[in-house]
């Protein structure tokens, strides 16, 4: 392979301004595309195989334009003190209020409060409901506006007025974390390289490819039923990993131009030992981002395509656009100093040498305290329990979080997020009695407040009612409410000759988790075991690819352990600014698995892909671990300082799911690259020493042999090339 890349490398040099050509023209091409197709496709969330998903499928069925998956909004008014909403001016103020609103082109029907249903028990408090016609993501901004104007005039008129629900949800938009990202990059990268043009050559190649990326994701969105969250993930983790492997060929470039004044074959020894380093770590991204097919959720799988896709792209621009560029400026990037024949700095002086020194002369103990480290900060991980975030994680100054809060003082906890019962009774003699029923068994249930009168559909053989909980959405007792009255269906459905299902948003978020957490090991298990296929080629060692997932598992565990302890205990939330604990987001430990898996694959390739080289070129195996240690920790570093800043900028969100992913992110890459990648593997690989490159012969002989140590370019590339080499050696 690296002879291969090695060629690919020289003709992207020579062929500078047709590789620039191509890509530029790939460039416009998707703009083309992008401009020309329908962008990206409101689609509601589905997960199918959960109950909570049928019940809303047979509610579209049997209740045909009733909009099932349409938006839904609730105004909460609240009459002043010693008054109440059902007074005759209070309700003249209410309807003067929601009359826009009714007259909205995307409303089928708004619901002003009602005594015995929408109106407390005092009277103070009342809630109209407002339903779309449109799911949440195609609910315009004018339609909002009435939203806000209603409770704007209700508020003049001196009742209090807050709203919340799903029609208030504007979806994912850019924002300025990610020029402030780039920015942080370049600073980095600068520091890095101390070359302008050197730390420009990565972002430039990135931006090229993310560019293409995210425009193919819109292109292809509406054909493929993809939803903008698709080509935001594509967005983000092109950006990351094109930053990564462009700095990564960039970086060895250098190295190889030292004593080297022939660019051309430097470029071709870069891309044909650091590409194919970016080639294997690209793929285990990919694996992993691929594999969220296999989970069951749609969403999840076409946002993790998505994302494989804008990878496989860096992958390509690394391995040629970025060799074209160095094309146009091949001394520019070495430095003034560089440049006028100095040597590049010694590593021996510089932070990285002193901390392996001090790893490498007691890896038993750095191994011990770096496990024990990261274990006692998994420990939170232990209570995980996953669902979704609702309103009330929201800040306190938000209206949904003070319709949410007015509601639950009002009329109950429970009333934020009742259950929804879909009813079959198309084999009762008698449909309404047979509903009764059921209705009458839910309502004798412990853990629920109130049963709704049940709404028939237009044969009479269908009906749905709700159900309130005496607890929060969010509450583990809901939890237990809905699988209690799951469990005592048969016997119902038995007398009754008929069948129910139990839905609503806050069984669905039930289900989801569930199913989530159930498709949580098989992921992993596919995920890891192909990556360590995959690092088994690569590395040609068995231990090495144990040692990398075990550490990528400690990396997991402690991230999840972090955010267990800040959204679902509470510690430090003040600082993070969280308003509200509750439940970890459902998707958020598969999400963490296949992002940051992929992610510390690339630093362990990248870290000790030089180790090997070292090594299989004759170094001892603990010379091998210095050598390609100072060869490779400062681009690690430096990729992984630019992860750590990014990600933690979206942890400053003001949206709690945002928050989440950023701050899991964030540590995570953290974690990995710094104490994992850096201080568990050398330590590690000291305490194995020649035993960390043993592989049986009978695995050796079935293994095919690829080339990823530069083997291929010694013996193809001239006496100036293998001094190079020699002189990078150290010797």
């Amino acid at each position: 392979m690296a002879g291969l890349l090695g060629r690919l490398g020289r003709f992207s040099f020579r062929r500078r301004r047709l590789i620039v050509a191509v890509w530029l023209l790939a460039l416009g091409g998707a703009v083309l595309l992008a401009v020309t197709s329908e962008g990206p496709v409101s689609t509601k969330p589905s997960m199918p195989g959960i109950e909570s998903q049928q019940a809303f499928d047979l509610i579209e069925e049997r209740f045909p334009g009733s909009n099932a998956d349409g938006a839904s909004a609730t105004i909460v008014f609240v009459a002043p003190p010693g008054g109440s909403v059902a007074a005759e001016e209070n309700q003249r103020i209410i309807e003067a209020a929601l009359a826009p609103v009714s007259g909205g082109q995307q409303v089928a029907r708004v619901v002003p409060p009602s005594a015995g249903g929408s109106i407390s028990g005092n009277g103070s408090t009342g809630f109209a409901s407002v339903t779309y016609t449109v799911p949440s993501a195609e609910v315009t901004d004018e339609s909002r506006a009435a939203l806000a104007a209603a409770v704007e005039r209700a508020r003049a008129e001196g009742l209090t007025a807050e709203m919340s629900g799903s029609a208030l949800k504007t979806g994912t938009k850019m924002s300025a974390m990610e020029l402030i990202g780039v920015a942080i990059a370049a600073l980095v990268l600068l520091m890095t390289f101390g070359s302008l043009v050197a730390a420009g050559l990565p972002l430039i190649t990135a931006i090229i490819g993310v560019a293409i990326s995210f425009l193919g994701v819109w292109a292809v969105a509406g054909p493929l039923g993809m939803a903008v969250t698709s080509g935001m993930l594509a967005l983000m983790l092109g950006l990351a990993v094109g930053i990564d492997y462009a700095m990564f060929v960039v970086s060895r470039y250098r190295e190889e131009r030292h004593g080297q004044d022939d660019a051309e074959l430097a470029v071709g020894r870069a891309v044909g030992t650091a590409g194919s380093a970016v080639v294997f770590a690209g793929m285990t991204v990919v694996i992993a981002l691929a594999g969220l097919s296999v989970v069951g959720i749609p969403m999840l799988a076409k946002m993790g395509l998505a994302a494989a896709g804008a990878v496989v792209v860096a992958v390509l621009v690394a391995l040629t656009l970025a060799p074209a560029l160095l094309g146009f400026a091949p001394d520019r990037v070495l430095g003034r100093a560089r440049r006028r024949g100095g040597a590049p700095t010694s590593t021996r002086r510089s932070p990285a040498r002193a901390w392996l020194r001090l790893v490498l002369r007691r890896p038993l103990v750095v191994t011990l305290a770096g496990v024990a480290l990261l274990g006692v900060i998994a420990i939170p991980a232990l209570s995980l329990r996953l669902g979704t975030p609702g309103d009330a994680a929201l800040p306190a100054t938000a209206t949904q979080r003070q319709a949410y809060d007015l509601r639950a003082d009002a009329f109950g906890p429970g009333f934020n997020g009742p259950l929804t019962v879909v009813v079959d009774a198309r084999g009762a003699a008698d449909p309404k009695a047979a509903v009764a029923l059921v209705a009458e068994s839910v309502k004798g249930t412990s853990g629920v407040v109130s049963v709704s009168e049940a709404t028939f559909n237009r044969p009479g053989d269908t009906a749905i009612f709700s159900a309130v909980p005496t607890t929060s959405p969010t509450d583990e007792r809901t939890k237990d409410l809905v699988e209690s009255l799951r469990a005592a269906r048969p016997q119902v459905e038995a007398a009754g000759l008929v069948t129910y299902e139990i839905t609503g948003t806050t069984a669905l978020d039930i289900d989801m988790a569930q199913k989530t957490q159930a498709a949580l090991l098989p992921y992993v298990a596919i995920v890891v075991g192909l990556a360590l296929l995959l690092l088994l080629l690569v590395f040609r060692s068995i231990w090495v690819p144990v040692k990398a997932t075990l550490g990528f598992l400690l990396s997991l565990f402690a991230a999840l352990g972090v955010i267990v302890a800040v959204f679902q205990w509470g510690w430090a939330a003040d600082l993070l600014g969280v308003e509200q604990v509750g439940p970890v987001m459902s998707l958020m430990p598969i999400l963490l698995v296949g992002i940051v898996f992929g992610l510390a694959m690339d630093y362990e390739v990248f870290l000790v892909s030089r180790m090997r080289e070292a090594h299989t070129h004759g170094k001892p195996a603990n010379d091998a671990i210095v050598t390609g240690f100072q060869q490779s920790s400062k681009v690690v570093v430096a990729a992984a300082v630019i992860m750590v800043v990014v990600f933690g900028g979206f942890a400053a969100a003001n949206e709690p799911l945002i928050k989440m992913v950023g701050l899991g992110l964030a540590t995570a890459v953290f974690f990995d690259a710094f104490v994992v990648r850096l201080t568990l593997v050398p330590a590690v690989l000291r305490l194995l020493g020649e035993r960390a490159w043993w592989l049986p012969r009978w695995l050796d002989r079935m293994l095919p042999h690829v080339d990823v140590d530069g083997e291929a370019l010694n013996e193809e590339q001239p006496e100036p090339e293998r001094t190079s080499a020699h002189a990078l050696s150290g010797r």
